[in-house]
Formats: C-alpha cells, sequence, structure tokens
C-alpha cells in the first residue's frame, strides 16, 4: 500500500504517523517491524509568485512570438 504522509520531528528524531484507515486495512500495531520505501516529494513552492512582476498577459505574450515566428 502506498500514501503521502509528513515527517514529523519527534524528540531528537523524524517520525512518521501511517494514517489510520492504512493502520487498520493493513493491521499494524504498535511494535510492528516494517519494511517502508522513503521517497521525498518535489517541493516546488519556491515557484509561487516567482514571476509577479510580469505584466504581459498570456494572450500578449503568444502573440509575440507567433509575430516573431512570421518574421524569420
Amino acid at each position: 500500500m502506498e500514501t503521502i504522509v509528513k515527517a514529523k520531528r519527534i524528540g531528537g528524531s523524524i517520525g512518521i504517523i501511517i494514517p489510520k484507515n492504512i493502520t487498520g486495512k493493513e493491521r499494524i500495531m504498535p511494535e510492528d517491524t516494517l519494511k517502508i520505501r522513503i521517497e521525498k516529494t518535489a517541493d516546488l513552492s519556491f515557484l509561487f509568485g516567482r514571476w509577479k512582476d510580469i505584466k504581459k498577459s498570456t494572450k500578449e505574450i503568444m502573440e509575440e512570438i507567433d509575430e516573431g515566428e512570421i518574421d524569420d
């Protein structure tokens, strides 16, 4: 079974919380030994708001691109 979880600081370590619906389906109990695969998801949050100073609409930009192709 696969799911996305958030890492949490627990004391000096980092732990994950397994959602209750998964622990129920898989019958996972405290102290069970589990095999997990760790894969960090891509963090693209740094891109949001990056180009706020662009004042042209997408339509205007596309028209400029089209005009450039015709001139060649």
